[in-house]
């Protein structure tokens, strides 16, 4: 049975800001080579990196891709070539008080699982991915099943002793753990639910 979002939860998402939810950035300083860059994106065993300049502001983003092919592809010399000309510029980002819930949306929009996020003048905080999102939704679940095991081992407890232990007979609950047939019709009396 699928489960309906709770409106607590979605409420939660909406107001939290993304800046909650980062990672430390590692970005490209825009002055250096093309294979400085190419060489730090092999270290670090990633594609592509956002792109900042001398005070951490974010200028872009560049592929390990995108370079070789204009710079070793256009018989540029990738030692002495800058990386700066071939930032691209149109990458997506958000900024530090936006919601998760519109980081999330911006991903999603821009086809990309990463993101820089950045302060309103566009200096680098860091990054979120839609992993991390994700990660962050699954801790804000409430943990039913651990409520219901709660609800069930009191039930077991106090039952007996309101109705008293004559007719106890051992059967299963609904989710195949023992249980007292007592305790059972006590629990849907009241309206516990036993898991």
């Amino acid at each position: 049975m699928k489960q309906r979002p709770n409106p607590s939860e979605d409420a939660n998402r909406e107001a939290r800001p993304v800046k909650d939810i980062i990672e430390p950035a590692k970005t490209v300083p825009s002055k250096v080579s093309v294979k400085a860059t190419l060489d730090e994106l092999q270290a670090r065993g990633v594609d592509s990196s956002p792109v900042t300049d001398q005070r951490g502001e974010l200028l872009g983003a560049v592929s390990k891709n995108e370079l070789n092919r204009n710079v070793g592809g256009m018989g540029h010399d990738p030692k002495t070539e800058p990386v700066e000309p071939h930032v691209e510029k149109n990458n997506a980002y958000c900024f530090e008080d936006q919601t998760v819930a519109e980081a999330e949306q911006i991903m999603l929009d821009a086809n990309v699982a990463e993101a820089p996020v950045v302060t309103r003048e566009k200096l680098v905080v860091g990054t979120t991915s839609l992993e991390a999102i994700a990660q962050d939704k699954d801790r804000e679940k409430p943990r039913t099943s651990d409520k219901s095991r709660w609800l069930t081992t009191l039930a077991c407890l106090l039952i007996p002793l309101a109705f008293g232990v004559a007719k106890m007979i051992p059967c299963l609950s609904a989710a195949g753990r023992p249980a007292l047939r007592s305790n059972v019709l006590a629990a849907r009396l009241l309206g516990i639910k036993i898991a």
